[in-house]
């Protein structure tokens, strides 16, 4: 297997993972620390499907374009038309949100540096591993 395909590989994984994780807090959290671990991976998630559309990307890429991304879309809540859209459609409403919340702004970034360290130390060990890595 190559090094393209392993790191995509490891990105379905990883968005696999996030998925469960997230789901998992929304069933035994609540409130804030359910919200803002959702913000989190959130990002963590846009990260690992940027790898898995570009696996050759760097982390501190893929944690800028995911970070970048998260925060569009936060201040895309700011116009309403994401608050329309999810009332028409449950796809909409977990992509897009429906109303903007500052705080979101900093789970997003704290989501972006935890996919950025665990990009790189997976990088570090598939090269560890298997030699060279994209």
């Amino acid at each position: 297997m190559g090094d393209l395909a392993r790191t995509r590989l490891m990105a379905c994984a990883a968005a696999l993972l996030t998925v469960a994780a997230g789901l998992g807090i929304r069933s035994v959290a609540t409130g804030v620390v359910a919200k803002y671990a959702g913000d989190a991976l959130y990002t963590v998630l846009i990260l690992t499907l940027v790898v898995l559309l570009a696996p050759r990307v760097r982390p501190p890429v893929a944690a800028g374009v995911a970070l970048g991304f998260s925060c569009a879309v936060e201040l895309f809540q700011l116009t309403g038309v994401p608050a329309e859209l999810a009332a028409h459609s449950t796809l909409a409403r977990l992509v897009l949100g429906t109303s903007f919340n500052a705080p979101d702004l900093l789970w997003y970034a704290i989501g972006a540096a935890i996919g950025w360290a665990v990009h790189r130390a997976a990088r570090v060990r598939l090269r560890q591993a298997f030699g060279t890595v994209s």
